[in-house]
């Protein structure tokens, strides 16, 4: 069925046994977010918390907490949305096929929002201060809005046309803002609201902005929808809901989702920042507290029946996770109209999305070559650096599928393996310094700015990858505990990092020095040293979040029999990614001990949420 707003889902999950109420009292600080994440790991249902201390609301998480209640959601126009796509590679699929596309004028009807003049969200107000507050991890700054939809349109060409909804973190309470009057609204780099913002700032106007929490599930997967440029969430809503949005519109404001739970309604004045954060963010880290802009509140509003619905982000896998999946089913197959000559792409999950993309394109520029070496490979990772959310990427990683048909680059171990044993190290990397990168990415030397680094791949195999310890391996002093993780790569622990952030550490380069040709490294390209390396080798999810959210490209890797030509890096031997936390960097992530103990005795013998958690 097609929901006109949330309530209606929540029934539909209830009555189909894919959401628990839980009548016991819960706090949003801390507990509801240890109980969510145990149900997610769980794959367990929705859960509905009906006494939230604090509140006259209730709260709901794990609605998208699994891809089969995800698709149960939007079963009725996934088939009209994946034809929608298939169009757009292929216009002339419509006419060969026309029995695989009847849903699709519908689906473009349902698209264009309708304007009325009253909605049930109006229905009464309230204060910030009486929203739930949720605090997800113990050094959160105050209470946060984890699911928003932050609606805004642009000054220039005012309208749905020019619109964006984008899930921009919303800080409701904290040391630096005023009760009830003032939020905090941090977007990141590369967010559709930056735009608005900018013409505002131009123009020497405030910036209106309507926050709705709720209503439609669409509108939520709408928020998070990495969308072509000009193709408004709001209509890709309506498509994937399966019914048009009623937008409440007043003289001299912006529309409001009629259907919301709650809408916060303000204006971003013109040089107004505030310090927002800490915040447990999805790379398992905290992102610390920094300006951003304030908004200054209106008015909150919410329907008779409103459900505050929540989310907890935080080290991978988390309910963000699926998302990310459910996001990736529906536009894989416009990867190669968007990015010509890319055909996959993977944004890897287990390392926080932005700071690892593996990619496969092809290689054809100069078929007759004796060598086949990366040349469209490389022009392929630049646009994937220039354009939509892959420009965040900080590791790009791209193979030829040329060389490997059956390659995928979702296999991530194979990816692995194919490009490690074709890598050339003094040929294949291509950094690119001083450059932005993910407002919630640490490594870097400042916010927003970073290094990256493109490793393109292709031709014939050229080692044999090893798969025991080699025998001669000497290290420098502080270095210590090497293991082989997988075929071809070396972990190893080393000394706490004290360096800068802009500056190479002689410990690792001392370390490069140390691993002479003697040490049978041949069959190893790829060294990393961590803080705790049998945690870093234990597994593929624990290497690559330690390997790559902890790691700049330009200022920590280094190479064994490292040269420099004609501004060429390069090296003979292993690569070495230097993978240690550093003092500069946000420290991870710990649950609050008293949570944990609330959420084990609900999962206790007799609690609501026995044989879930």
């Amino acid at each position: 069925m097609s929901y006109r707003n949330l309530s209606e889902c929540l029934r539909d999950l209830e009555a189909t046994g894919q959401l628990r109420r839980i009548d016991v009292e819960v706090d949003a600080d801390q507990q509801v977010a240890a109980i969510q994440r145990r149900v997610f790991q769980a794959k367990g249902p929705a859960i509905l918390f009906t006494r939230v201390k604090g509140t006259p609301f209730p709260m709901v998480g794990n609605i998208f907490g699994t891809m089969k209640r995800t698709k149960f959601i939007f079963r009725k126009t996934l088939g009209a949305i994946e034809s929608l796509f298939r169009l757009k590679l292929d216009p002339m699929e419509a006419f060969k096929r026309p029995w695989r596309h009847l849903g699709v004028p519908a689906a473009l009807i349902h698209a264009l929002p309708r304007r009325v003049k009253d909605g049930p969200v109006l229905a009464n107000q309230t204060r910030i201060s009486q929203l739930p507050q949720l605090k997800s991890w113990p050094g959160d700054g105050g209470g946060y809005v984890t699911l928003p939809q932050v609606y805004t349109e642009s000054l220039a060409q005012p309208g749905f046309a020019r619109s964006n909804i984008g899930m921009y973190r919303v800080q409701l309470t904290g040391q630096h803002f005023e009760p009830d009057r003032e939020i905090g609204l941090h977007y990141q780099i590369h967010r559709g609201i930056g735009h608005h913002h900018g013409e505002a700032l131009a123009r020497g106007e405030s910036l209106k902005v309507n926050i709705f929490v709720g209503g439609p599930p669409s509108m939520t997967v709408a928020a998070v929808m990495p969308l072509p440029e000009g193709m408004p969430e709001l209509f890709f809503a309506g498509a994937l809901g399966g019914r048009r949005m009623d937008m409440i519109t007043q003289p001299g404001g912006l529309p409001i989702l009629a259907e919301a739970d709650f809408c916060i309604t303000g204006r971003i004045a013109m040089g107004r920042e505030l310090p927002e954060g800490p915040f447990g963010d999805h790379l398992g880290y905290y992102s610390l507290a920094h300006d951003f802009p304030v908004l200054t509140v209106d008015k909150v509003y919410h329907r008779p029946d409103a459900v505050w619905p929540f989310t907890t982000v935080g080290r991978p896998p988390q309910e963000d996770t699926v998302f990310g999946a459910f996001i990736h089913e529906l536009t894989a197959p416009l990867v190669s109209t968007v990015f010509s000559g890319v055909h996959e792409v993977h944004a890897v999950d287990e390392a926080g999305v932005h700071p690892l993309l593996l990619a496969i394109g092809s290689e054809r520029y100069v078929p007759y070559a004796a060598e086949r070496t990366p040349q469209e490979l490389i022009t392929n990772a630049l646009s994937l650096l220039g354009n939509t959310q892959t420009s965040l990427s900080k590791y790009v990683l791209i193979a030829a599928r040329e060389d490997a048909p059956s390659l995928h680059c979702h296999d991530v171990r194979a990816f692995f393996r194919h490009l490690l044993e074709r890598i050339d190290p003094a040929r294949d990397l291509h950094f690119i310094t001083r450059t932005t990168m993910d407002t919630l990415d640490y490594s870097g030397i400042s916010l927003n700015q970073g290094s990256k680094v493109v490793i393109a791949i292709t031709g014939e195999k050229r080692r044999e990858l090893g798969r025991e310890m080699p025998t001669g391996l000497k290290l420098a002093q502080g270095f210590s505990h090497p293991c082989l993780f997988a075929p071809g790569i070396l972990v190893m622990q080393g000394p706490a990092h004290a360096r800068g952030r802009d500056e190479h550490d002689p410990l690792l380069q001392e370390l490069a020095r140390s691993m002479t040709a003697e040490a049978g490294l041949e069959g190893f390209p790829l060294v990393v040293v961590a803080d705790d390396a049998p945690f870093t080798a234990a597994s593929w999810a624990n290497f690559l979040w330690v390997t790559f959210t902890r790691s700049d490209p330009a200022t920590d890797t280094y190479g064994v029999g490292e040269f420099i030509h004609c501004k060429h890096w390069g090296c003979q031997g292993p690569i070495i990614i230097d993978g240690r936390l550093k003092t500069y960097h946000a420290p991870p992530l710990d649950p609050d001990p008293d949570a944990e103990k609330f959420a084990d005795s609900l999962g206790a013998p007799g609690g609501p949420l026995h044989g879930i958690i």
